[in-house]
């Protein structure tokens, strides 16, 4: 994939790439493969992989014009926080991220790219949740843990009326099905489920759960018990 084919597909989802996200995207693409040379943060650093497996990926998590705040679980290298951030300039973002050296690199990406309106929290997602109940608009995660797990450790950070954005791979209307309790025990309902393909046609399912009431307060759980108990 090229960057014109990246754009092109973009425009035709109705998300318009300016100069200035093309400047940042390529900086971000080349500076993740510049900093993954002294810790691994992704095994895809090659360039037009990073545009398809990481940029358009992240990009399949807009359905709508995103407004507000997101936080952004397990982000990693960013993924897809930061590109959400760099596509939607208006939106505040926060990246939660346990491992500090992960973040330590956050900080600079943001840095380097100029973005503001951005933060970096060196936490576990259930621990920041615990104190952020119920503040955000969106919540996304790329994470490849169980979904009933995933949903538990983001669901009470979401507003009444926000949504969970969940990116899962070719197996996701199956994850979903089998996470219908923890959909329901954590206050969602499935408002909108998508089947998308990457460029190079690896199958995406996006999936957008709406809040319709306030998650019980027990929840979540440490992470060690959902492990053993998912709900």
């Amino acid at each position: 994939m090229t960057f014109e084919e990246f754009k092109a597909a973009q425009t035709e989802r109705g998300i318009l790439i300016d100069d200035v996200m093309e400047d940042q995207l390529n900086s971000y693409a080349s500076y993740l493969k510049e900093y993954n040379e002294k810790i691994n943060l992704t095994a895809i650093t090659e360039y037009e992989e990073v545009l398809d497996k990481h940029f358009y990926d992240s990009l399949l998590a807009i359905k709508e014009e995103l407004k507000g705040n997101l936080a952004d679980v397990g982000t990693g290298a960013g993924f897809p926080g930061v590109v959400l951030k760099i596509v939607c300039p208006s939106l505040h973002v926060t990246l939660i991220e346990p491992i500090q050296k992960r973040c330590v690199f956050l900080e600079s990406l943001i840095d380097r790219l100029g973005l503001q309106g951005i933060e970096v929290i060196n936490e576990r997602g259930e621990d920041y949740s615990l104190k952020h109940r119920e503040e955000f608009d969106y919540v996304t995660a790329r994470a490849v843990s169980n979904l009933n797990n995933l949903i538990e450790v983001c669901g009470a950070l979401v507003k009444k009326d926000g949504y969970f954005i969940c990116l899962r791979g070719k197996e996701g209307r199956k994850e979903i099905d089998r996470a219908d309790k923890a959909i329901g025990t954590m206050g969602f309902v499935i408002e909108w489920i998508e089947d998308e393909k990457l460029f190079n046609g690896d199958q995406r399912v996006i999936s957008y759960f709406r809040k319709v009431r306030s998650t019980p307060l027990k929840y979540p759980r440490k992470y060690n018990i959902m492990k053993k108990s998912p709900l």
